[in-house]
């Protein structure tokens, strides 16, 4: 029941009447409940992270593999949809790789 912003906390003592009682009683003893009630913990699959990343890299080195391949049977031009498949690969990697800022 942890609110972000005092938009929120107005729509929840909107929604709950037994809340807004609550602060009409003792406001900073509702209030301060609100803030110190933790937040729900999002549970973090790192299975997933690790599923996506591997299909990934293995986009990537298929990808080169075929590229090798191509080129030494002297295909040309080689296939725009193995240049796509290439390029989105290693983008998605770099964005799910790269180390994020926290704000805090």
């Amino acid at each position: 029941m942890k609110v972000d912003s005092d938009r929120e906390l107005a729509i929840m003592i909107a929604k709950d009447k037994s809340l807004e009682e609550e602060i009409r009683k003792d406001p900073a003893k509702a209030i301060a409940k609100i803030i110190e009630s933790p937040l729900k913990e999002v549970p973090s699959d790192i299975g997933i992270y690790r599923i996506v990343v591997s299909a990934l890299g293995l986009t990537v080195l298929l990808v080169v593999s075929g590229g090798i391949y191509l080129a030494a049977n002297k295909v040309t031009p080689t296939p725009e949809i193995l240049i796509a498949l290439g390029s989105a690969a290693v983008g998605a990697l770099a964005g799910l790789l790269a180390p994020t800022h926290s704000s805090k």
